[in-house]
């Protein structure tokens, strides 16, 4: 068996990172979304937001824009 196929020195290295929204220390692996899936396991490849904050922020905009079309009624013309 090959190890060093299986465990790269970027998964070692790439431990903790802070969120920039809500500040908390999280697991990069587990915690952040992967946004550049073609540069590999390097630490630029993930966000700097949470998931849980990015789950916040989409249902957050969702509820406003379906909010706003709620409200839109017809022209009176």
């Amino acid at each position: 068996m090959d190890l060093d196929k299986q465990i790269k020195l970027g998964h070692l290295l790439l431990s903790d990172r802070v969120c920039r929204v809500c500040g908390k220390e999280k697991n990069l692996i587990d915690g952040f979304y992967r946004t550049r899936k073609d540069r590999g396991p390097v630490a630029s490849s993930y966000s700097y937001e949470c998931k849980d904050c990015s789950v916040k922020r989409i249902l957050n905009s969702r509820s406003r824009k379906i909010e706003f079309f709620n409200k839109w009624e017809y022209p009176d013309w």
